[in-house]
């Protein structure tokens, strides 16, 4: 991109083809264009492609809006149709999953399955996921504490640390989670220091972020008044006291204020699996 045209956001097409349900795609093409600051993808997922006039329409829509074109097609003949197409029509196209699977298959010393969803099988794993999601619901937001015992982790954190999305980030992991909010002048269960499983971890912000974030939802309520749930010295204090509990209980701390969802769970998980290692 030219110097003079680095301020002005450049859109473009891009066209996700899968015979399964394009969720790699998407997670892959989101990735790669938050590398490029001015450029804005105009995303077409063409998902479960799984007969000739199905990938027929696709060509269609990919011929009436050209652009780039990402892929995950495992079967032979829809794939080579749609890469003959790309081909002759010089439109740029990239399996995402060939060199990956390439690498493993090398040094598996096996071939590929070429299993459309091979990797949403309803299994064990699969189940479990969903039991974590639905223990998290049951468990947000200081619901149902004697539950929590069988916790894989325990998030506490005044408002606004996002303890309920992160909680269901790690539940979509398996990891079944559940949150509690602390509150100015409300202790912290005390049944909390009887549990022997759950990892306890403490989500910490900064305060100004906090104000920032309250103020934001309040608007979003109506709500213009100035209250102690806004001010900067009262966050100060809770997060101060916030702070002082986890360091008495020993629980360990993540500061949320940089992090996204994905990347506080990342954090979480590694603390977790180190904790269960020792």
């Amino acid at each position: 991109m030219s110097q003079r045209n680095k301020s002005i956001s450049v859109y473009f097409h891009v066209h996700l083809v899968s015979d399964s349900t394009g969720e790699t795609l998407v997670a892959m093409m989101k990735a790669s264009c938050a590398q490029f600051r001015y450029a804005t993808p105009l995303e077409h997922l063409h998902a479960l492609v799984r007969s000739e006039d199905q990938m027929v329409r696709t060509l269609s829509d990919i011929e009436q809006k050209p652009g780039v074109v990402l892929y995950t097609v495992a079967n032979p003949e829809r794939r080579k149709m749609l890469e003959s197409f790309c081909s002759d029509r010089r439109i740029p196209a990239i399996s995402i999953l060939d060199s990956t699977l390439s690498m493993l298959g090398r040094y598996l010393g096996a071939s590929v399955t070429h299993e459309v969803g091979a990797q949403r099988t309803l299994d064990t794993e699969y189940y479990d996921r969903i039991a974590a999601l639905d223990f998290a619901m049951a468990h947000d937001d200081g619901q149902n504490v004697t539950g929590l015992k069988n916790a894989d982790i325990v998030l506490l954190g005044v408002s606004r640390t996002s303890k309920t999305p992160t909680s269901i980030y790690l539940a979509n992991r398996g990891y079944k989670t559940g949150n509690i909010p602390l509150v100015p002048s409300a202790p912290l269960p005390t049944i909390l220091d009887t549990f022997k499983d759950p990892f306890i971890v403490g989500l910490v912000a900064q305060p100004e972020r906090i104000s920032q974030i309250r103020s934001q939802r309040l608007v979003g309520l109506n709500e213009n008044r100035k209250t102690d749930y806004t001010r900067l010295d009262n966050i100060r204090d809770e997060m101060r006291d916030a702070k002082r509990l986890f360091a008495k209980k020993g629980y360990p701390v993540v500061d949320v204020t940089r992090r996204s969802i994905e990347e506080t769970s990342a954090k979480i998980i590694t603390l977790y699996q180190k904790q269960r290692s020792l």
